[in-house]
């Protein structure tokens, strides 16, 4: 019996290190290579960690990173590609926690294959379309735009069917359910595509475009919370010269972990977090009761959930000056973050719930084996060291799943202004909150090209 014990105590063990912490290592250095826009050194660093801090279950981070990086270092066909094999994995980890979800609600889903966050899986395609207008791939891009639209319609069924399978697991005693999704009308994809249908010579194509833009201010006011674009005269005057700018800024979200503690009572749960007082000391902040059938009351169990986290971009204004004139500024159209949040919540419960159950099956199995513990090992030191291993071992497996593109933008400007075709000297400039001006994207002797798509892309990702 002692040997099936410390056997046990072996498995939580070997558990714990294959559910080790999300690896963070792969990014350090990466601000200062960022902020002098040295992308081809950060290329070269993410390339060199991929067998050191990218495991296998991460092939789908790892593919995001990079080919969000060559679209930034302007390599767009290798970006494209590698986009499309993070889009690849996406599609297949999704399969496979589907067919395995009763059997993954026991791992750790830093132990599980990564299968990106939803607002990545939407904005690789949008990234991609980019890629491919710079290459002037106009059907190409159409397909990406297409796959945005697709994706939206599905993101709620899709973990419908992920919850219903999760519900079949062994022992669970938890109800998942996704949160509703609020997000069906994407403005970025739809801006995209009215500018191509235009330049197609597509007048009632992209007018569908155009009112669905202003639907979605109409429709989803929680995500587009800021003033509508004027959109008046892109659709007037086909005759006119146009240069279109679309300029990204910021950083991505981020994750961070927050943990709660499980204190049971007879067929219920509580779930409490600490809370810090004035007088800096801390306290328990009760949050939730929830019936569960079949618990024994007087355990206490420790547990972490992700959470996601907008980053604020320094960026307060873009000016666009053309042959050394100011044209005007660009315009919020989507803020990118504010959508990384609001899809995530759709799952939000579904780890909630699968963390809880999990917590819990996993923490009474191991109070059983404590029990037979102190049953076989009749020296006290040798009891109380495998009771606090066993914690230990417990607890290891027990970290929240951190991992997430770090090189997605937070906020997308966007701009249109009427110029005679020729070559044209172009700077984008961008402002900080108090005016200074912290970085200017020279475009010398840009041509502007009659009944053409003049679309200029600029990013700073501070």
């Amino acid at each position: 019996m002692v040997r099936k014990c410390f056997s046990f105590l072996l498995l939580l063990i070997l558990i714990g290190c294959a559910s080790s912490r999300t690896s963070l290592k792969q990014y350090s250095g990466l601000e200062e290579k960022l902020a002098v826009r040295d992308f081809q050194g950060a290329i070269a660093k993410i390339k060199k960690s991929k067998d050191k801090y990218y495991s296998k279950k991460d092939k789908v981070l790892y593919y995001l990173d990079l080919g969000m990086l060559y679209h930034f270092n302007k390599d767009y066909e290798k970006s494209n590609e590698t986009l499309a094999k993070a889009e690849k994995h996406i599609d297949e980890n999704y399969t496979k926690s589907i067919s395995k979800a009763a059997v993954s609600l026991l791992l750790n889903d830093n132990a599980l294959e990564y299968s990106g966050e939803d607002y990545e899986d939407i904005y690789l395609n949008i990234f991609k379309a980019i890629n491919y207008l710079e290459l002037d791939l106009f059907d190409d891009a159409f397909v990406e735009i297409r796959r945005v639209n697709n994706k939206l319609n599905l993101l709620e069924d899709k973990y419908k069917k992920l919850a219903k399978e999760l519900g079949k697991a062994e022992n669970n005693k938890a109800i998942f359910e996704p949160a509703e999704n609020k997000f069906h009308n994407d403005a970025l994809s739809r801006y995209l595509s009215m500018l191509i249908y235009r330049a197609e010579g597509k007048y009632d194509d992209a007018r569908i475009d155009q009112k669905k833009i202003t639907e979605a201010w109409q429709q989803q006011s929680h995500i587009y919370d800021h003033p509508l674009p004027d959109f008046e005269g892109y659709l007037i005057n086909p005759e006119d010269t146009r240069v279109n700018f679309t300029c990204f800024i910021g950083k991505s979200p981020v994750k961070g972990a927050k943990t709660f503690y499980i204190h049971t009572e007879k067929d219920i749960i509580i779930i409490a977090a600490t809370e810090r007082k004035p007088d800096d000391e801390k306290s328990l902040d009760f949050l939730n009761a929830i019936p569960w059938d079949g618990v024994k009351a007087g355990y206490h169990f420790k547990l972490q959930l992700p959470y996601m986290e907008q980053s604020e971009s320094c960026i307060n204004k873009i000016k666009i000056i053309i042959d050394g004139s100011p044209a005007g500024e660009l315009s919020l159209l989507e803020d990118i973050g504010i959508i990384a949040l609001e899809t995530y919540k759709i799952k939000e419960p579904i780890i909630y719930f699968k963390t809880i159950a999990r917590t819990i099956i996993k923490g009474i199995f191991a109070e059983k084996r404590k029990e037979e513990i102190g049953k076989e090992i009749k020296n006290p030191i040798l009891k109380f060291a495998a009771r606090i291993a066993t914690d230990a071992a417990v607890d290891a497996t027990e970290n929240a799943d951190l991992r997430i593109s770090r090189f997605f933008p937070d906020q997308a400007l966007i701009g249109e202004f009427k110029i005679p075709a020729g070559q044209h000297d172009i700077n984008i400039q961008y402002y900080s909150r108090n005016g200074s001006l912290l970085f200017v994207d020279k475009f010398p002797g840009y041509e502007i090209k009659e009944g053409s798509l003049n679309l200029i892309n600029s990013f700073y990702l501070n």
